[in-house]
């Protein structure tokens, strides 16, 4: 793996952090505490630099010809790491100071902060973190800077920080020593804010459509709601197998039987399945139902979600995603899986010997497969890939869609939509399937042939004794959060969206 900083390794290493640790116990000989403490007071750096219009020119001494005039501006107090730092002399250094809401330039001056807290100054490093009282104003350049009065330590770096110029170039070490990627990758420390105030977002936005959240259980005794191989764990008390959930859906529907007439859970799911660009094992999704809705009624409240993630994000409607511009201006186009179909094989999905021989030119195979399963992976390799949208992808085939309520003029048809945008699939929905007959057999038909052991071949009966009980017709949404940030915040991969990704032990 690469490392931080070619530097900071064999001889040069230990000379660097021999110098942090001289400097820490310099700073405890003078009675300084190198790991700080409470310090209160202190605005935010973009609180500061928002004050500039009250930094304001005064004539020097009498006025007279030749005399500059001088600047002065508010007392200003400021926290923040090092991220760079310049040395002018035995009695004067510039600082840049960072926090989460900029950085700002710092001057430290013998003459200003005295002797005594000189002493301190001359103990900073790149990465410590300090706070500093001062006169904000401009340099001679027209920099705005804290001039600084009074320097306060508030924790010793003892690492050195990667080099300035190569910082952290390797995508693996990012992920891996995210607090270093944040400090030092420009970006990295805002993509993750927008991330907040996305969910955020979507919070407020189903908060004022009346949805209440909940939490459901991550342990399951049944892996249910998705075909997904779940991770698998041991209750010891119990004696028994669980499974860290694959969906939220059967719990929250469990609810509507309830009388939670609007309800949703944002939270993490776990699929014991492959890593890409596009996929993490640990996930965040949002699922949400709603009585006495459809799938067309998730379609309005997805558009409405995405749109306010958007402008709280403070973005435009038009984004950029890998060179592509996305319009996420409402109404986003529906188009139904057929035309979808027709349009980008030039076959049609109805007749299933077209769609076989159409699948073996692809290399799929056909052999002993049902026509809808062969249909759905020409779709997925032919067809998901070239949908710029969004476009909300209408009426998928009903055999596939085991939990989605079937059309009454056309049975073969489910009520279910899958948003797209760059070729992802960002969100899914359906009018729930609330037949508990039916219901039954379609798990019946779905878990027929899967071997006793597995986990996937346990029908989950609870739920359907629920159905009998009566569940409100309703429609159903999940978004999948990590991509739907991915978009939004022009990131190419989930990881860079996830600031833990799973990776392999170091």
């Amino acid at each position: 793996m690469a490392k931080a900083n070619d530097d900071a390794t064999g001889g040069s290493g230990r000379m660097l952090e021999a110098s942090r640790r001289d400097k820490l116990k310099r700073l405890q000989e003078l009675g300084i505490d190198p790991w700080g403490g409470r310090f209160d007071g202190y605005a935010s750096i973009a609180q500061i630099l928002a004050r500039q219009d009250e930094i304001v020119v005064e004539p020097k001494g009498d006025g007279a010809a030749g005399q500059p005039p001088e600047l002065h501006g508010p007392q200003v107090r400021a926290a923040g790491r090092i991220v760079l730092r310049r040395i002018q002399g035995k009695k004067m250094q510039f600082l840049h100071l960072q926090d989460w809401t900029g950085r700002l330039q710092v001057l430290l001056s013998k003459s200003l902060v005295g002797d005594e807290n000189w002493a301190v100054v001359e103990c900073l490093d790149l990465g410590d973190i300090v706070g500093v009282d001062g006169e904000f104003k401009r340099t001679k350049t027209g920099e705005p800077t804290i001039f600084a009065e009074r320097v306060h330590f508030l924790t010793k770096s003892i690492e050195t920080p990667p080099a300035k110029h190569e910082g952290l170039s390797d995508p693996e070490l990012r992920q891996r020593m995210r607090y270093l990627d944040l400090i030092h990758t420009d970006g990295v420390l805002d993509r993750f804010l927008k991330r907040t105030k996305i969910v955020h977002s979507i919070r407020s936005t189903l908060a004022a459509e009346g949805f209440v959240e909940v939490e459901g259980p991550t342990l399951h005794a049944i892996a249910g709601g998705a075909a997904a191989r779940p991770f698998v764990t041991h209750h010891n008390a119990l004696d028994i197998d669980l499974y860290l959930r694959i969906a939220l859906e059967l719990h929250l529907k469990r609810l509507l039987v309830g009388g939670m007439e609007r309800v949703y859970e944002l939270g993490r799911v776990y699929r014991n399945e492959g890593i890409s660009p596009r996929h993490n094992p640990e996930f965040t999704m949002l699922e949400v139902y709603q009585a006495y809705g459809d799938y067309r009624a998730m379609m309005d409240l997805t558009e409405r979600l995405i749109v306010e993630a958007i402008r709280a994000s403070g973005q435009p409607r038009v984004l950029h995603w890998g060179g592509v511009p996305l319009d996420f201006t409402p109404p986003f186009a529906r188009k139904t899986y057929h035309e979808l179909f027709v349009e980008h094989t030039g076959v049609l999905p109805d007749d299933p010997e077209a769609v076989a021989q159409y699948a073996r030119s692809l290399g799929l195979e056909t052999s002993g497969r049902h026509p809808d399963v062969i249909k759905n992976e020409v779709f997925e390799k032919r067809v998901e890939d070239r949908l710029t949208g969004p476009v909300f992808v209408m009426d998928y085939p009903a055999s596939i869609c085991p939990l989605t309520k079937r059309k009454r003029d056309n049975p073969a048809i489910a009520e279910r939509f899958e948003l797209f945008v760059a070729g992802m699939e960002v969100a899914n929905a359906y009018t729930e399937l609330n037949d508990p007959d039916l219901q039954e057999m379609l798990f019946s038909q779905q878990l027929e042939g899967l071997p006793d052991e597995d986990s996937m071949a346990r029908m989950d009966r609870d739920f359907v004794r629920a159905l009998r009980h009566g569940m409100p017709p309703a429609g159903g949404l999940g978004i999948g959060i990590d991509r739907l940030v991915m978009l939004l915040t022009g990131s190419q991969t989930i990881r860079e969206v996830i600031l833990f990704p799973l990776l392999r032990p170091e």
